[in-house]
C-alpha cells in the first residue's frame, strides 16, 4: 500500500467545508462532453487518453444514463460493459489525485479499525486503515461524497488521508478483521494494558477500587466485547476463561468441543473478570467464592443472554459464560433429528392430558432443547403451561416459569407443590433430583396433570431404574410413567465438504465387527472454511424411545434389574442410542467415530 497519499483533508484545512472535488466539478456528473461532442473532461476523458473506453461506448453509456437519471456515469459506463469497476475506479482516483490501492486485513491496524462502527463501515464503503502521524488513512469508494468525507472528519476526529479503493475489498477486509483477523486485533486491543496494569495491594477498598478502574478502560472494554461478538459469531455455545500461573487461555465450546483462542497476557485476566463481574453485577472485591450472574445484551442485533459463572481456583478465578439464544432453542421437533417411528410416537405422548414423560442424558446433551420444542406443540392458549427450572435458561412467552431458589427454600419440590395448587394442565420441571420431588410428580400425573422432566441416565431403562433406587415404587411409575427419551448430540458432517469415506480406519472395522454391522458407504467431512477446517458444522440428535404399553408396564411392576429392562424394551421394539446413530452413518449425516465417542464408554 502506498505510504505517501497526496490528497490530505482534515479539521485544520483552513478551507473548512469546500468540497475535495477538483474547481469546477459536478460531484454527480463526473464527465460531461463539450457543445461538438468531441472532447470529454473528467474520469472519462482519462479513460479516453488512456485508450480504455471510445467515443461510441462513451454515448452509449450516455444513453443508458437518459434511460435511467439516477445512474451516474462511471456506472453507466460499468452497466454497458465499456469497463470493470476498477478500471473506473482507477480512472476517479486519478481524476481527484488521490492514491488508487487495495486493501486487505493484514494491512489494516485493528486499533484504528475500531475507530468506526463496522455497520457505518459496511455501509459507506469506507474504512480506516492506520495512522501516519496525526492523519488517519482512510479508503473510500466513492471521493466525490463530500457530506461522506465531512461525516468521517467529525467521527474520526482526526486529519484524513484519503485512498480511493473498491468497495469489495472494504467489504473482505471487514469479514476477514471480525474472523480470521480476530487474533491481531486481540493482540493490539490490548497492547495499551502495562504487565503492571492489576497491583496487588494491601488495603481491601484501594484494590478494588483500582480493579473498578482498570475494568472500565477503553481497551479492557474492547476486548469483552471483542469475545462476546466472536463466540456469537461462531455459533459457540460456552467461554471458558482459564488462568494459571504461566499464561491465560480462553476457549469456545463450539459443536460440543473446546477449541481455543488467541489470548491475552496474563496481567490482564484480573481485569476482564472484573469486567464481567460488573456486567453481570457480581460483587468485584469477593474473589474466594464461586459467583453466578447473567448479563442481557444485544450482538448483532440478537437479544443474547449470558449466564456467568465465576469460581475461584488455584491461580485466580476461572470464568465460563454461556451463551443462550432465543432462536437456537426454538428449532421445533421436527428438526432435532427423531427418526421417522420415535417423533410421532414421542408427539403422541407430549399431547395426553396426563401421565409423565421423561427426557435423559448427560448434562449437554439437548434436553432442554427438546422440552421446549415439546412445549411449542402444546396450544399455550387453552392449557396452563407452567415450568420449574435452575435457572431460567430461556424466556418463554407462552408459560409461567418458576426459578428455583433452594438458600431462600424455593426447592423443585416447594415449586412443584405450590404449582399443583395453580390449576395447572401441564409442568415442565428442569430435573427430578430426590424422592420428594419425584413423589409429588408421580402423584401430579396420576390426578390428571401431564409432567415433563429431565433425568441424569445413561440411556431410557436406565430412568425406571434410578427412580426405583431413589425409593418410588415399582408399581406407581409403571402407573405414571408413559415413556421415556434418551439422547445424545452428535456433529453433522459439514453439507459444504461432505464426500464418500474411500477407507475404514481400523478401529472403526473393529467396531462394525463387534456391532455385527455392515455399512456399504460412509461419509466424512474434508474440512473446508464453513467448518472451521473440522469437517463437522452443527449437530444432530441421537435418540432411544421407550414407551410403556402394557408389557412393559408389568415388567416394571415386577421391579426388574437393568438388564431385563433392557431386554424387554428391545423385544417391544426400542430402537437404541447406538443403532439410531448407525442410521444416520448410513445416511450420510454423522461419521461412525461421533456415534462411536457418545455411545461407547
Amino acid at each position: 500500500m502506498p505510504q505517501g497519499v497526496i490528497g490530505q483533508i482534515g479539521p485544520e484545512d483552513p478551507t473548512t467545508g469546500a468540497s475535495p472535488s477538483p474547481q469546477g466539478t459536478d460531484s454527480t456528473h463526473l464527465w460531461q462532453p463539450d457543445e461538438n461532442r468531441a472532447i470529454y473532461r473528467g474520469p472519462a476523458r482519462i479513460l479516453l487518453e488512456r485508450g480504455q473506453v471510445t467515443l461510441e461506448q462513451l454515448a452509449a453509456a450516455e444513453a443508458e444514463q437518459q434511460q435511467d437519471p439516477r445512474l451516474g456515469q462511471l456506472e453507466a459506463l460499468i452497466r454497458t460493459e465499456a469497463i470493470d469497476e476498477i478500471v473506473a475506479l482507477q480512472a476517479l482516483a486519478e481524476y481527484f489525485k488521490l492514491p488508487f490501492v487495495r486493501v486487505t486485513a493484514s494491512e489494516i491496524d485493528p486499533v484504528v479499525f475500531a475507530m468506526l462502527p463496522q455497520d457505518y463501515v459496511l455501509a459507506k464503503k469506507t474504512l480506516p486503515i492506520r495512522r501516519e502521524d496525526e492523519a488517519v488513512v482512510t479508503a473510500i469508494s466513492d471521493p466525490a461524497d463530500i457530506f461522506l468525507i465531512d461525516d468521517l472528519k467529525r467521527r474520526l476526529r482526526h486529519p484524513l488521508k484519503l485512498v480511493v479503493t473498491p468497495g469489495q475489498d472494504i467489504q473482505k477486509a471487514v469479514e476477514d478483521m471480525s474472523a480470521g483477523g480476530g487474533e491481531q486485533q486481540v493482540d493490539e486491543i490490548i497492547k495499551d494494558i502495562s504487565e503492571d496494569a492489576v497491583e496487588v495491594v494491601d488495603e481491601k477498598s484501594d484494590e478494588v477500587a483500582d480493579l473498578e478502574r482498570i475494568a472500565g478502560e477503553s481497551p479492557v472494554i474492547r476486548y469483552v466485547n471483542f469475545l462476546i461478538a466472536q463466540a456469537v459469531k461462531e455459533s459457540a455455545s460456552d467461554i471458558h476463561i482459564e488462568p494459571s500461573d504461566r499464561r491465560m487461555r480462553v476457549r469456545f465450546r463450539i459443536d460440543g468441543v473446546l477449541f481455543e483462542q488467541q489470548a491475552p497476557p496474563i496481567q490482564m485476566h484480573p481485569a476482564i473478570i472484573s469486567r464481567l463481574k460488573i456486567m453481570s453485577s457480581l460483587d468485584i472485591a469477593e474473589r474466594r467464592l464461586p459467583q453466578d450472574g447473567r448479563i442481557r445484551a444485544t450482538v448483532h442485533g440478537r437479544a443474547i443472554d449470558l449466564r456467568v459463572s465465576i469460581l475461584p481456583v488455584a491461580h485466580g478465578e476461572k470464568c465460563v459464560i454461556r451463551l443462550l439464544d432465543n432462536r437456537s432453542i426454538m428449532v421445533g421437533l421436527e428438526r432435532l433429528g427423531m427418526s421417522e417411528n420415535s417423533l410421532p410416537a414421542f408427539k403422541r405422548h407430549i399431547l395426553q392430558p396426563h401421565g409423565i414423560v421423561l427426557v435423559t442424558g448427560p448434562t449437554g446433551s439437548g434436553k432442554t432443547t427438546t422440552l421446549y420444542s415439546a412445549l411449542q406443540v402444546m396450544d399455550g392458549d387453552t392449557l396452563n403451561i407452567s415450568t420449574v427450572e435452575d435457572p431460567v435458561e430461556y424466556e418463554l412467552d407462552f408459560t409461567n416459569q418458576v426459578a428455583v431458589h433452594e438458600s431462600i427454600g424455593m426447592t423443585f419440590a416447594a415449586a412443584l407443590r405450590s404449582l399443583l395448587r395453580q390449576d395447572p394442565d401441564v409442568i415442565m420441571l428442569g430435573e427430578i433430583r430426590d424422592m420428594e420431588t419425584a413423589r409429588i410428580a408421580i402423584q401430579a400425573s396420576l390426578t390428571g396433570h401431564l409432567v415433563l422432566s429431565t433425568l441424569h441416565t445413561n440411556d431410557a431403562p436406565s430412568s425406571i431404574t434410578r427412580m426405583i433406587n431413589i425409593g418410588i415404587e415399582p408399581y406407581l411409575i409403571s402407573a405414571a410413567v408413559n415413556a421415556v427419551l434418551a439422547q445424545r448430540l452428535v456433529r453433522k458432517i459439514c453439507d459444504n465438504c461432505r464426500e464418500p469415506l474411500t477407507d475404514k480406519s481400523d478401529h472403526v472395522k473393529a467396531y462394525l465387527d463387534k456391532v455385527g454391522v455392515e455399512l456399504d458407504q460412509c461419509y466424512h467431512g474434508a474440512g473446508c472454511e464453513k467448518c472451521r477446517n473440522t469437517g463437522f458444522k452443527g449437530r444432530i440428535g441421537l435418540f432411544e424411545l421407550l414407551e410403556l404399553d402394557e408389557e412393559i408396564r408389568s415388567v416394571v411392576t415386577a421391579n426388574p434389574n437393568l438388564l431385563q429392562l433392557r431386554r424387554a424394551a428391545t423385544k417391544a421394539g426400542m430402537v437404541s442410542l447406538r443403532d439410531d446413530g448407525l442410521t444416520k452413518v448410513a445416511e450420510g449425516l454423522t461419521t461412525l467415530e461421533e456415534v462411536m465417542r457418545v455411545t461407547e464408554t
